[in-house]
């Protein structure tokens, strides 16, 4: 007989790093997960972005099948073909010539920092190690990356950090010239900072940045672990703007849900690590890669892209529409299915509440920060599944305001 599962459970056998809702969800279909209880949530939050395609789509789940029965696991003294079949894709898709696989952003974006410091020292010598990111950025939970993103109270409380990393704020090219020099190897950034508020960066901006990194001979890291993979109507962020980066990093939706990473980069650039220089024992396992090529197979189509771009404009709207009854948000934000709706001065803090009234009234929503209320859906959620999940959403809004 199985065991009874309580959220009590949660707090006496996990580390507390975490403070899970109370509730817990055990099936999900699409774009509607149901709780123990069977109470019906609409899914406006994709686990941070991560379940693209919704919960349990058949073709993911017959590609995790078809593959459970060949084979799981291969150390990277071997090839495998699913890994292979999945780089070739990427490729062709993007600015790319070489990938490497990971199991999640963080590593992802650790590769992708080590590439760039080896690449910085080997390319121009050893005084080329300064990496510059942005105020309020957020990277992964690596001690690396965790310095790397620009939010202190993740990465305070360790001890020492990594030396030569730079911070400068989001959308400002003034100060972000100040700062760069012959020292600087990488400037690396989010087109659309995630968990510092659903904020997007300017085009003029990004052209900037990119021309600067040229100027100074440093690399342009776009990290694109939430942006990407259709999440702002292209297949990455960085198609939208019109800026190429040297590397990019992707996970969340590249798996659809199973554990998968990725950093894609040129050739010249790539050389950097050569054999030996890192590794991941998981990264680019069969199973993984045979799901993110099913996740492509749904993502990667004009009409999809398209559809994506559309169902972001329904959203804006309607929220836009609340808005004009409740007046709670200074604006709505963010690009495609990345939307961040921002509380104004006198609601600021509260994004929490918003959510768990969201959560009463069986929708699932997030944060990005204590001011802005976050609704990353699946990107091919249906209409009727979103027009429900608004009049929750208008719910939960009534009640916070009474």
């Amino acid at each position: 007989m199985k065991q009874s599962i309580q959220r009590t459970d949660f707090d006496r056998v996990m580390v507390p790093n975490y403070s899970p809702a109370a509730y817990i969800p055990v099936k999900g279909s699409g774009s509607r997960v149901w709780d123990q209880s069977g109470k019906e949530y609409i899914d406006f939050a994709a686990g941070i972005a991560v379940s693209c395609v919704g919960h349990a789509h058949p073709h993911l789940i017959q590609a995790l099948n078809d593959q459970a029965q060949r084979i799981w696991h291969l150390s990277n003294t071997l090839t495998n073909e699913q890994a292979i079949r999945l780089a070739h894709r990427l490729i062709e898709s993007t600015f790319a010539e070489k990938v490497f696989f990971a199991n999640s952003g963080a590593e992802a974006n650790e590769a992708a920092f080590k590439l760039a410091r080896r690449y910085g020292i080997e390319k121009h010598g050893p005084e080329k190690t300064e990496i510059i990111a942005f105020n309020n950025a957020f990277h992964g939970r690596t001690f690396f990356t965790v310095c790397v993103g620009g939010q202190p109270k993740y990465s305070d409380g360790f001890g020492p950090r990594p030396g030569d990393i730079t911070h400068v704020p989001y959308n400002d090219i003034k100060a972000l010239e100040a700062k760069m020099s012959a020292r600087t190897c990488a400037v690396v950034i989010e087109p659309v900072q995630g968990e510092g508020g659903i904020t997007p960066a300017k085009a003029d901006y990004l052209k900037q940045v990119r021309e600067l990194c040229d100027k100074h001979k440093a690399l342009l890291v776009f990290d694109e672990i939430q942006t990407g993979m259709g999440r702002c109507g292209k297949l990455f962020a960085y198609q939208h703007y019109g800026v190429t980066p040297d590397i990019l990093t992707s996970a969340k939706g590249i798996g659809g849900g199973f554990p998968l990473g990725a950093m894609l980069t040129t050739a010249e650039v790539a050389a950097a690590l050569a054999f030996g220089t890192h590794g991941s024992t998981y990264g680019g396992n069969p199973l993984a890669c045979a799901v993110g090529n099913a996740v492509l197979d749904l993502v990667n189509k004009p009409e999809v892209l398209d559809g994506i771009v559309q169902r972001g404009e329904f959203i804006r709207k309607r929220i836009t529409a609340l808005n004009e009854k409740f007046q709670l948000f200074s604006e709505v934000r963010g690009l495609g299915l990345m939307l961040g709706s921002a509380l104004s001065d006198k609601y600021k803090g509260k994004a929490k509440d918003i959510m768990k009234l969201c959560e009463e009234e069986g929708l699932m929503v997030l944060q990005a920060g204590p001011d802005v209320v976050r609704m990353v859906p699946s990107l091919i959620i249906p209409q009727a599944d979103l027009e429900e999940g608004l009049k929750r959403f208008e719910r939960a809004l009534e009640r916070f305001t009474k």
